[in-house]
Parts: C-alpha cells; sequence; structure tokens
C-alpha cells in the first residue's frame, strides 16, 4: 500500500504545533509514506480579504497512491491538498485529522474532496458532514509520549513552570510573587527563544527537559482572559498531555467540557486555582510546600497520560476507521510503550 502524508510543519514550523506534526511524523515512519509539506504563497491583498482561510502553496510533484492521509493543525490546513494536481484522481483514499476542529469558519471547499475526517470533539462531527457531505469520526488529540517519557525522574528544581499563553493577570500576579529575591520559588514563564522556524524542533528537547524537571506546570482553558476575537473551545490542548507526561502538577483552570471530562479521567489529574490570581498564588505556594507528598500523583500522570494518550493509540484507531492495515512496527512499539507505562503504574 502506498502511502503519502501531507502536514503544514515541515514547511511552516510553529511552537504550538510542534504535537500534531509528530503525528505525522509518526505516520509516515509506520506506513513507510511520502511525507511532504508544500510551501504557501503570500496573497494578494484582495484574495485575503475574499478568502482568509484559504492559503494557496507552490505545487508538489506526487505520483499518487494509494492513500492520502493530511495532519491539520486547524481546518484550513485540509487546503494542503490543493498543492498536489489533481490528488482527487491521483489518490484511492482521501484523509484528514483535524485539530483545531471546532474554528468552523476555517473550513475550506477542498474539504468536499475528502472521503472521511476525523475531528478532535464530540461537538465538532455535525458541521463538517453536514456541509460537505463526507463521513466525519470524532477522534481526541496525542502527543509522542514514547519518545517524551521521562526515562528517569530528575530532581525537580524549577518550582512553577508557564509556557505558552497564560492569562495576563495570573501571569503579573504570579511574577510579582515568585520574581523578587526575597520569595524562594522559581517562576519559569515563556522558556522558548523561538515561536517559528528551523530552531522549533530542537527546543522541543529543551521544553520537556525543563518540563521533567518542573514541580508545577500551569495550564488554562481558552476562554479564561481570552485575547483576539477568534473563536475558542473548551479543549485540551497539547500543554495539558505534555505537562502530565512529563510528571509535573498541572494546576489552573481545567477545561469544562465532555472532552476534558474523558481525557483527564483519572484522580487527581489537575488542581484548580481560584478565579482570583491573588488566591491562586497562595495555592501554589500550599502546593509547593507538600511537593515531597505528591510523588504518587506524578506517577499517576505518567502512567496514564502513557496509558491513553499516545499519538500510537490514535494511529490504531485511525487504521480501523479508515481500514488501513496496522503496520507491525506500531504494534511492537504498542508493545512497548505498555512496557514503559509499567514503570509508572500505580503502586496498589
Amino acid at each position: 500500500m502506498k502511502v503519502t502524508v501531507l502536514y503544514a510543519g515541515g514547511a511552516s514550523p510553529h511552537a504550538g504545533w510542534v504535537a500534531i506534526d509528530e503525528l505525522a511524523q509518526l505516520l509516515a515512519q509506520y506506513f513507510g509514506a511520502e511525507l511532504l509539506s508544500p510551501k504557501p504563497v503570500p496573497h494578494a491583498w484582495p484574495r485575503r480579504v475574499l478568502r482568509p482561510h484559504q492559503i494557496r502553496y507552490e505545487p508538489l510533484t506526487s505520483a499518487g497512491g494509494d492513500v492520502l492521509i493530511v495532519v491539520a493543525r486547524g481546518p484550513g490546513d485540509l487546503g494542503l491538498i490543493s498543492a498536489i494536481p489533481d490528488c482527487r484522481r491521483k489518490f484511492g483514499k482521501i484523509y484528514g485529522f483535524v485539530t483545531d476542529s471546532y474554528f468552523q469558519a476555517g473550513f475550506v471547499q477542498d474539504t468536499a474532496l475528502f472521503d472521511a475526517i476525523t475531528v478532535t470533539a464530540h461537538e465538532d462531527v455535525a458541521f463538517p458532514a453536514a456541509r460537505f457531505g463526507i463521513a466525519v469520526q470524532q477522534l481526541y488529540q496525542g502527543a509522542d509520549c514514547l519518545s517524551w517519557v521521562p526515562r528517569r525522574l530528575l530532581p525537580r528544581e524549577v518550582d512553577v513552570i508557564g509556557f505558552g499563553r497564560t492569562p495576563p493577570s495570573y501571569q503579573a500576579a504570579f511574577s510579582a510573587r515568585f520574581h523578587p529575591a526575597a520569595s524562594e520559588h522559581l517562576y519559569l514563564h515563556s522558556p522558548l527563544g523561538n515561536l517559528a522556524g528551523p530552531s522549533v524542533a530542537l527546543e522541543r528537547g529543551m521544553l520537556f527537559k525543563l518540563l521533567q524537571r518542573s514541580r508545577i506546570s500551569l495550564a488554562f482553558h481558552l476562554l479564561v482572559e481570552p485575547q483576539g476575537d477568534r473563536p475558542r473551545s473548551m479543549m485540551v490542548t497539547s500543554r495539558w498531555l505534555e505537562s502530565l507526561l512529563s510528571g509535573c502538577i498541572v494546576a489552573g483552570r481545567r477545561p469544562v467540557s465532555r472532552m476534558a471530562d474523558e481525557m483527564l479521567n483519572w484522580p487527581g489529574a489537575t488542581v484548580e486555582l481560584s478565579h482570583d490570581p491573588q488566591q491562586a498564588g497562595d495555592e501554589i505556594e500550599a502546593l509547593l510546600a507538600r511537593n515531597d507528598t505528591l510523588a504518587s500523583q506524578r506517577r499517576s500522570n505518567m502512567f496514564h497520560t502513557l496509558s491513553q494518550h499516545d499519538w500510537r493509540h490514535r494511529i490504531r484507531v485511525l487504521c480501523a476507521l479508515w481500514q488501513l492495515p496496522e503496520p507491525a512496527a506500531l504494534r511492537d512499539d504498542l508493545a512497548l510503550l505498555q512496557q514503559v507505562g509499567a514503570m509508572y503504574a500505580p503502586v496498589p
């Protein structure tokens, strides 16, 4: 079976999307697939106004094959197939995995060319199915846990880490509390040097090393002090999975959604902070004071993330949904994943 995988991250790497790009790379690895990432072409201003979510790409050369899989950061990335001329004629089946599927305005007309797509939230199934007349199934986001789980536990010398978006009022309160010399605690935020460009993949390892040495990782759902006017969702994003996988205690404001209930489904998976940032600072200090008692929770977080949320679990589901043969290497790595998870299994 000849498979081609399309994704945006090769041509346009971004720190916020690396976890999704890793799915594309794993799919290419397991299926021995051609991995392609078309280069965007800048829009002239009339096109930007009339079709703001439709991106043009430089053409790609592909002979086609049995299956084309698009790993889409958002619905607009389903338009990546336009980079392959006559893609519908060249491929027997075209499938897509859509991450930010709540962003309905981002779905492009190319969506109608797909045989089936998956969306990350149950409530996102109906819109593309009705609009484009294609098969739509639900599948949660994952992470490359097997690659990034700590193989041994290291001293956690960073007290609190906040990476990516932290609500401004909490950021101000925690900075004022923890940065002065009088505080014994270390609050590390925004550790990434570059959000985009060729250094993103290299800095990925730095981020995980920091998380694996951190006691508490902050995570807030997208409706806490939202900025800008883009639609938002109560979704569980990569930072939750990456922090839990690293053995952090995850504190902040958990999404209120079916997704959060089903994905973060073990006791103590998250710690809810107060709506008042000053009081939340007190709660952070209380957690830090009992750090030595949280070892079992750290192990539980790693175990459940490995057991439930590795991309390999998702790839197995995709094989069933799209009637693809399950690669032998995938079965081998799922067995290895189980072995690694056993290292962190809760002690009876």
